[in-house]
């Protein structure tokens, strides 16, 4: 089928390169001419396992093209994916005014009959806007659709080409089949395209992501109850995740969500329950714990030092918001680097694919090195804000012998306490109790 996508960060890029290799014929548009130009190149903005391969063998083939001429995309393409950003605004909801922007373009662009796909993330009653929108600037056919993508970072490019499941909201049977057709090579193991109306559907992105960012929270309020109360939130977890009923994921106590979907989705879900003057209570408690737990962690490091990290250097192993990204948006490292240089600490920082994006990002002054054991050197203490497999297992006579003193803050929980106290490492995490193995000179 003939498909144009428009925009190309994380959703767009994703979604137009795994239509392209189900055979489609895809245009990916960009109105950032530097943007297209390097990945015409070959040269992928963002880390996404799997992705880069994927984009070089459709461009190959020809299956996938980029390019800013949006004009001549539309009229090439049956079917229109709008995949651009929706961001927050200082209320908590969703800005439209790019979607609204491309929607305008479209209808502008139009010469015959278009499916109009919302893929981005947006509130409901969208695709009523769009719709009126596109009916402004143009007299032909349409129908606008909602199509939310349901992509974990790390792991996009294998949810997209086997989804669990696809959800199509539409209001007609015409752009309904087309939409099936689009994804029925997708499905081949038997999971469900799933069609409903278009603001069910809009409202299921929010609903999926609100829900497991509520479980995040739920486990790391439980993790501080178990940590001042003297239960091991390890045990705890395993003994809730093998009900069938609540299952495993979700539930690690860390330093709670980051990255573009949970934070601002759960706000974005609270704005929609106060314009239609419905409370919202367990949501804003989710939002508000998340906050908090970033501040708990940090609170750990700074009672360990009796409230003075001045001069202190600390080794932090990750940026990303989670592991196989470089996704650094409402990333834990942020708040940490921010609160502990505004007390006088340095940073050592290290991650495998985000030092380039931190460096963005970052405002304050940060050294990065470039492997996780140069971190190490000349630092007070360790501090792991992202389980990166190749933290899992670190030679721990290694960071003992090469750090000032054997301190790790775990925000991941990754390592075993009763181990670090039997190598002689200060060992401080999240919900459980732990025992100091250094005593203070």
């Amino acid at each position: 089928m003939k498909i144009c996508v428009v925009g190309t960060g994380y959703v767009g890029l994703v979604a137009g390169t795994c239509l392209a290799e189900m055979g489609n014929d895809v245009i990916c548009v960009d109105n950032n001419a530097e943007k297209v130009k390097e990945l015409i190149q070959g040269k992928v903005p963002i880390y996404e396992p799997g992705l880069e391969e994927l984009i070089m063998a459709n461009t190959r083939e020809r299956r996938l093209v980029f390019t800013t001429d949006l004009d001549n995309a539309v009229k090439n393409s049956l079917i229109c994916f709008i995949a651009v950003g929706t961001p927050e605004r200082e209320d908590g909801s969703c800005d439209l005014t790019y979607v609204l922007k491309v929607a305008e373009s479209i209808a502008k662009s139009m010469n015959e009959y278009k499916v109009i796909v919302n893929k981005s993330t947006v509130p409901v009653g969208t695709g009523e806007v769009v719709k009126n929108c596109v009916k402004e600037y143009t007299a032909y056919d349409f129908d606008v659709v909602s199509n939310p993508e349901f992509l974990k970072q790390g792991a996009a490019v294998d949810d997209f080409l086997k989804p669990d499941r696809v959800i199509i909201g539409s209001d007609t049977q015409r752009a309904t089949e087309v939409m099936q057709e689009v994804y029925s090579p997708f499905l081949r193991t038997g999971n469900p395209i799933i069609v409903m109306d278009v603001k069910s559907a809009e409202m299921s992105k929010y609903a999926a992501n609100s829900f497991l960012a509520t479980k995040i929270s739920f486990i790391n309020e439980l993790a501080n109850i178990c940590e001042k109360a003297g239960a091991n939130i390890e045990h705890v977890r395993t003994g809730m995740s093998t009900d069938s009923r609540i299952g495993n994921q979700f539930l690690f106590p860390g330093l709670g969500y980051g990255g573009s979907c949970f934070p601002k989705d759960v706000k974005a879900l609270v704005r929609v329950a106060e314009d239609n003057d419905v409370s919202c209570d367990i949501l804003k408690a989710a939002d508000k714990t998340n906050f908090m737990q970033r501040r708990i962690f940090i609170d750990k490091i700074f009672d360990y030092y009796g409230g003075d990290v001045a001069g202190k250097t600390f080794a932090l192993w990750g940026l990303a918001f989670k592991p196989r990204t470089n996704d650094m948006r409402e990333a834990p490292a942020i708040t940490i680097v921010e609160l502990l240089v505004a007390k006088g600490a340095s940073i050592k920082a290290y991650d495998p694919k985000a030092i380039d994006e931190a460096k963005r990002i970052l405002k304050d002054p940060i050294e990065y090195t470039s492997s996780s054991y140069e971190a190490l050197e000349d630092a007070d203490a360790l501090i792991l804000v992202t389980e990166w497999n190749e933290f899992r297992r670190p030679d721990f006579e290694k960071i003992k012998n090469t750090l000032k003193k054997a301190v790790i803050f775990d925000g991941r929980n990754q390592y075993d306490p009763e181990r670090m106290y039997q190598k002689g490492i200060d060992y401080i995490c999240v919900g459980k109790k732990t025992k100091s193995a250094l005593v203070e000179a």
